[in-house]
């Protein structure tokens, strides 16, 4: 029996943005073969009136227009059943922020619902009335949420079976162990006056494993020492 694709369907303003650079490198050999889908529906087909008006003005005032609940709310509701298991997300930067650790969560169910919202915000009560997880790709703002969805689709489908050409590839990366990852090294051997580190030249594979070990710490301390006290706490 064929294992069902990982089904990801982003509900956006801008449906022409995907797949984008999902359609390329590994995330694009495996969207041809099958291994995941990607549907993008487009809000504004919700939208009411002749001109499909998707947003209003802030209640009690205030700058730019809020993506209205009921039209959201419809284009969720067309895009799943009531039944459909796959977490529906909501990309903010005032959701929880994205860790390896959710993403490998992602990947290990049957797919994802992604919101993209655009102009202030979406109606806080579309949040609540659909059970929208609210992410965050990062301490900044875009545009929209179409480029964070990117982002949490890629790092998802590159986990999924198959993808990537070694597990192992995946498995020692930055995140995955707690630490950044170490640094990598390949010929030439010597590039303007800088040499490959001797011990990962001697064939010595318990000294290149401490020395790995070593250097992720040492990164880890050096650039982001709160990964290290969130393990500690």
């Amino acid at each position: 029996m064929t294992a069902s694709p990982w089904n990801a369907t982003v509900l956006t303003l801008y449906p022409e943005m995907f797949p984008g650079p999902l359609g390329v490198s590994l995330s694009g050999d495996a969207l041809a073969r099958g291994t995941w889908s990607l549907e993008a529906r487009d809000i504004r087909e919700h939208g009411l009136g002749r001109h499909r008006a998707v947003d209003d003005t802030p209640a009690g005032g205030g700058a730019g227009m809020v993506l209205r609940c009921d039209v959201l709310a419809a284009a969720i509701d067309a895009a799943g059943a009531p039944d459909d298991p796959r977490p529906r997300l909501f990309m903010s930067p005032r959701g929880r922020p994205l860790t390896q650790a959710r993403v490998r969560s992602l990947s290990a169910g049957p797919g994802v619902l992604v919101v993209c919202g655009r102009f202030e915000g979406v109606d806080e009560r579309v949040i609540a009335g659909r059970g929208l997880e609210e992410v965050s790709i990062g301490d900044y703002i875009l545009s929209g949420g179409e480029i964070a969805a990117l982002v949490v689709l890629d790092a998802c489908v590159r986990l999924l079976p198959g993808v990537m050409g070694k597990l192992a590839s995946g498995e020692e990366e930055s995140f995955e162990t707690g630490h950044l990852e170490y640094p990598h090294y390949t010929r030439p051997r010597d590039w303007e006056g800088r040499a490959i580190p001797d011990v990962l030249t001697g064939g010595n594979h318990g000294a290149i494993a401490r020395w790995r070990r070593g250097e992720a710490l040492r990164l880890t301390q050096e650039r982001r020492p709160d990964l290290l006290r969130s393990r500690e706490d």
